[in-house]
């Protein structure tokens, strides 16, 4: 329970703290955009950083080598958890806008950091709207901001991932950037397995190596998500013993 309370008041503490912040990026962010970014990711990251540390979560961390750290890459990533954000982003080593379901849009303060991060809203439940959010996503990759989706488009608390939705990787076919594979393990343990308390829990995130769609095979090429979501299901069997 006392983690739970101290990670409630750490997020209204920060909150208030935001305020003042979002001023000084908004004045940033209309001199340079791109240092706007940044600066919010660094924000948000020691914020995350923190959280963590006050819930217990102890992270191991493989891969981050993988990732090229001169261009934006599409990050896919299986999903279990509302912890999967903080513990993915924490690390990243790009700067990196999160596709989100429209709801989170709805709520004050992290919605706003979200803008600032070039995060993108999908309402999943409507196609014409679901494609333009992939063509801004295709857009940013363009301009140098790595795009983190989880193709799965639900969080998954069942022992087999849903199905990948193709749609998702129109980003890197479209672009050509790297898709960068994300496995990510037991955050489902911090808190969807207990609701509603937190619990310290040990989580394993792995950077596959990069996939450039013009390296694939016509058949890889035709069945994409399936092809790194099979890559994605190895990490994660591999990772569940470190755990």
């Amino acid at each position: 329970m006392l983690r739970l309370i101290f990670a409630i008041l750490f997020l209204l503490i920060f909150f208030l703290i935001s305020i003042p912040l979002y001023l000084i990026e908004f004045i940033i962010g209309r001199f340079n955009r791109r240092a706007m970014v940044a600066s919010s990711q660094a924000i948000v990251v020691f914020a995350f950083r923190i959280l963590l540390l006050i819930c217990g979560v102890k992270r191991t961390v493989i891969g981050v080598e993988n990732v090229p750290k001169d261009e934006a890459v599409l990050y896919i990533a299986n999903h279990r958890s509302y912890f999967d954000v903080p513990v993915a982003y924490s690390c990243i080593p790009t700067l990196t806008g999160f596709i989100a379901k429209k709801e989170i849009a709805k709520i004050p303060f992290l919605s706003t950091w979200m803008r600032f991060l070039q995060c993108l809203f999908l309402d999943r439940e409507n196609i014409r709207q679901g494609l333009e959010t992939i063509l801004k996503g295709i857009e940013q990759v363009k301009n140098g901001y790595s795009v983190f989706i989880s193709p799965e488009g639900t969080r998954n608390q069942g022992k087999e991932m849903l199905p990948f939705k193709e749609g998702s990787f129109k980003i890197a076919q479209k672009t050509g950037c790297a898709i960068i594979p994300v496995a990510i393990s037991n955050t489902d343990e911090i808190f969807e397995n207990h609701v509603p308390w937190v619990r310290k829990a040990p989580v394993v995130i792995e950077f596959g190596k990069p996939i450039y769609p013009k390296d694939l095979s016509k058949e890889q090429s035709k069945f994409l998500g399936s092809y790194v979501q099979e890559i994605i299901k190895e990490m994660l069997e591999k990772n569940s013993k470190l755990l």
